[in-house]
Formats: C-alpha cells, structure tokens, sequence
C-alpha cells in the first residue's frame, strides 16, 4: 500500500514562563492503511486514535518538547503500545509537563525512521527549542517542521529555552538547502514550501534584531 499523509487540528493550551495561550495543533500521521506513526500527539488522543482507525501505531514522534505538543503522549502510548521517540535535549521541557512519564526512546540527527516503505530523516533543528527536530520525507515531498519554520518565518524563541541566532542558523542550514518544492508541513498553521520561504531569511534575521 502506498504511504500517505493524514492530518487533523487539535485545541488546547501552551503554557510557559507563567503564561497559558488558547491554540491549535496540527497532528500529522505518516503511514499506508495498516501501520503509522503520529508526529506530535498534541491535546487529544481519543481524536488521534479515530484518525489511526484501526492501523497499529509504531511510534510517537515529538518535533519538541513543548507541552501543546506532547500532552496527548502518554495516553496515547498507554492505548497504542506505541514509544514515545523524543530529542534528549528537549527532556528539561518534557519533564515540566510529564514528570512520571519518560520518553521511550531518542531522536538523533540523520536517524532515519521508516514507516510504510518511507524513510524520514530526523533533522535536529534547535532554536525554538533545544532538542526542536524536523522530519524530511523526500519520497513524500515534504518536510514536517513542527514550531522550528511556519509560513512566514521562524517560530517564536522569546521564551525560556529558545535562541533566535540558533533556530536561524537551523533553518538556513538544514530546511533552506532542502528542494524549493519541499512543502513544509507546521507546528501551527498552513503549509508553505521551501522555495516560498527561502528568500526572506534575511529579512527574518533583521526583523529579529
């Protein structure tokens, strides 16, 4: 069976530094009509698991640690069986939101994971957060950005544990070398594509100082 792309928006809340902000999560699933992996089980479970309908979940995979995209994690491994794959970097963010419950297993950069005859290479992207990954999928075009790149420029790094010269230098170096018609599937948002993005780095680079 052919490899597709499925997605669905979650709502919850971000907390961080004292703050809480009402927001939408884009949950993709990676897979063909028998297994999949989700990236990044943010808020909702029970709707992620509709969406498997019936599939076996080989893993969970977290772009970063901040709690809107990792709070549906644990349940959602707890119903699945499925590992809970995560940057080691990011564990400082993950224990503030699941201090009982560890991360399966690590993300490294240039780790391919393969699911359903698709191989999707782990970039580590830090910046908006210490251990932030993306997730190239040549075959599939596309490349799974999570809050490192949006469309219209970086994600936000004014608060604990982001650093805009890093996520910048993550984006020029790693996303922006990518094919133009790579479309960049986000954290938050609409899709873009590399060669959308690309010509305003520097324009993103002095709006940040």
């Amino acid at each position: 069976m052919t490899a597709r792309i499925g997605h669905l928006v979650t709502s919850g809340t971000f907390s961080l530094d004292g703050g809480t902000w009402d927001v939408d999560n884009n949950v993709y699933l990676v897979g063909d009509g028998a297994e999949a992996i989700v990236i990044d089980a943010a808020h909702d479970a029970d709707a992620i698991l509709a969406a498997l309908d019936g599939r076996t979940l080989r893993a969970i995979v977290c772009t970063h640690a901040h709690n809107d995209h990792i709070d549906a994690a644990p349940a959602l491994a707890a119903a699945t069986g499925a590992r809970i794959l995560l940057h080691p970097d990011d564990l400082p963010l993950w224990q503030r939101t699941h201090p009982d419950h560890h991360p399966d297993g690590e993300l490294t950069d240039g780790q391919v994971l393969t699911i359903a005859g698709v191989d999707l290479t782990v970039l580590h992207t830090p910046g908006h957060a210490p251990g932030a990954v993306c997730l190239h999928a040549p075959d599939l075009g596309t490349v799974f950005t999570g809050d490192t790149l949006f469309a219209g420029g970086p994600g936000a790094t004014g608060r604990s544990f982001s650093h805009f010269p890093t996520i910048i230098d993550s984006i020029r170096d790693r996303l922006l070398t990518l094919p133009p018609d790579t479309v960049v599937r986000t954290g938050h948002g609409d899709t873009t594509t590399i060669g959308a993005e690309a010509p305003h780095l520097e324009d993103w680079i002095k709006r940040g100082h």
